[in-house]
């Protein structure tokens, strides 16, 4: 839940790189707008998702008709969903379609883009994997690299899914990422990005985040992302406006950090009005179980 609200929370300001744009706009943009400085996200309202929120959406309801992860079914549903997409198509998706058009198969039709949306997409797996860590890892590696078969995409993917079991399992946050980073080697592209993002922890978050770089791309957003957990590990609201201050792609720093952060700090941890303002609450809730 705190993944979707902080991608809802993020379609107000998505891709606005200018904070003081930002600022002029909302203030401190702490509650639910629709994106009207974003303009990728036109025709979208408040509450709606992004369309990196739209295919975790998409995931969640796949895994809850096959009661797991079926990769078949959740390809098609994916392609199925992008052929009458009133959202914004990126460029992962774009080339990812055109390579299943070219004859390509779901396994192989993945872009090369570095993104690290693509990874973001696959917490709802956790619902299903979060007591099976090998399978959890290796699920979300196949569902990233169906659209970003990047090898820095896809280890971020397996990263967070073993981050993501630490924090189960009663770890704090920051040893959580530090426990997940020592299974990855040192020569592993994305390794000097946990460390630069583990040490910015003292930095102000949106000089640290545009130290990195707001972009989408992993090598600016994982070590933002990482930046976040680490300092806000028990303060999940302020870590969620926080990213969505810093601009650019706050929707796939915001899921993870969202991700990692409602596990240790659990529901009460989400403010009700931002779930109460997301528009998919009630089919989330049900789908995943969640009584609250």
């Amino acid at each position: 839940m705190a993944a979707f609200t902080a991608d809802a929370l993020a379609l107000g300001a998505h891709w606005v790189y200018d904070i003081a744009q930002i600022k002029d706009k909302y203030g401190r943009l702490d509650f639910m707008a629709s994106p009207e400085i974003a303009p990728f996200h036109k025709g979208k309202k408040k509450g709606d998702f992004t369309h990196y929120g739209d295919q975790m959406f998409l995931l969640l309801e796949s895994l809850s008709y096959c009661s797991g992860f079926d990769f078949d079914n959740f390809s098609t549903q994916w392609k199925a969903m992008f052929e009458d997409y009133s959202g914004w198509v990126d460029g992962a998706t774009k080339e990812t379609l055109a390579n299943l058009e070219a004859g390509k198969s779901p396994q192989e039709a993945g872009s090369g883009s570095t993104d690290l949306g693509g990874a973001s997409r696959m917490v709802p797996l956790a619902l299903f994997y979060g007591e099976d860590r090998e399978t959890f890892m290796a699920n979300a590696e196949t569902q990233t690299a169906m659209t970003h078969n990047h090898p820095q995409v896809i280890q971020s993917a397996r990263f967070f899914a073993s981050a993501a079991i630490e924090t189960a399992e009663g770890r704090k946050p920051l040893d959580a990422l530090e426990m997940a980073q020592k299974e990855l080697s040192s020569n592993s592209p994305i390794y000097q990005m946990i460390t630069d993002g583990l040490e910015s922890v003292d930095k102000e978050t949106t000089q640290a985040i545009a130290g990195f770089g707001q972009m989408c791309e992993t090598q600016a957003a994982l070590p933002g992302t990482i930046h976040l957990i680490a300092k806000y590990p028990n303060d999940l609201k302020t870590a969620m406006v926080e990213n969505v201050m810093a601009g650019g792609d706050s929707s796939a720093r915001g899921i993870l950090c969202g991700f990692i952060l409602g596990i240790c700090n659990g529901m009460n941890a989400v403010p009700e009005q931002w779930i109460k303002e997301m528009r998919l609450a009630d089919r989330i809730r049900s789908l995943a179980g969640i009584t609250k």
